[in-house]
């Protein structure tokens, strides 16, 4: 499995207990659609390999307990501390409209009605409070908070994201 095909679903961030479970941090704008994962895919020196899930539970800050395969001991749990947890890009639905995931948008240009076109999308930055698009426009960072009523076009095809940021915002940014 190519990085290339997978997208990022967060990495384990603790040990759990001493019997080789792991907190995974579940960086998703919803990690209830994850529940029901049987295996996952760990970067370990830049290899993606596969863990199947034994048991998982959610709690409410978007941690999952986790208790994987082969993982049964304090040590061996230690060797997968602080490594990225990815899945295969294929099992998400496919999406219309003005959704997307977070990762899908990453590369596309960004054009806002009112100014043009702004930059280059880098990354989702998922706030609970306040999600920020994070864009690059030739070396200057843009954060635009995704609010309702900011997205108003994801073309696929074209890898463009239009957006009406408030008004006077990207231009705070750039002078």
């Amino acid at each position: 499995m190519n990085k290339a095909d997978c997208f990022h679903l967060g990495y384990i961030a603790k040990l759990h207990g001493f019997k080789g479970g792991v907190s995974l941090f579940l960086d998703v704008t919803n990690p209830e659609d994850y529940r029901g994962l049987d295996a996952i895919f760990i970067d370990i020196n830049n290899h993606l390999t596969p863990f199947f899930i034994d048991s998982m539970r959610l709690n409410a800050r978007g941690f999952a307990i986790l208790k994987l395969e082969g993982v049964d001991d304090e040590n061996t749990a230690k060797k997968i501390l602080r490594k990225d947890v990815y899945l295969p890009a294929e099992i998400l639905p496919e999406l219309d409209g003005i959704q997307f995931y977070d990762h899908e948008v990453v590369g596309f240009k960004v054009i806002d009605e009112r100014f043009g076109e702004v930059g280059e999308m880098q990354q989702v930055i998922d706030l609970k409070v306040n999600p920020l698009l994070q864009i690059d426009k030739d070396g200057i960072e843009i954060l635009v908070p995704l609010i309702e009523g900011v997205i108003k076009k994801v073309d696929r095809d074209k890898k463009e994201l239009h957006i009406l940021a408030p008004e006077g915002l990207i231009e705070l940014y750039l002078g």
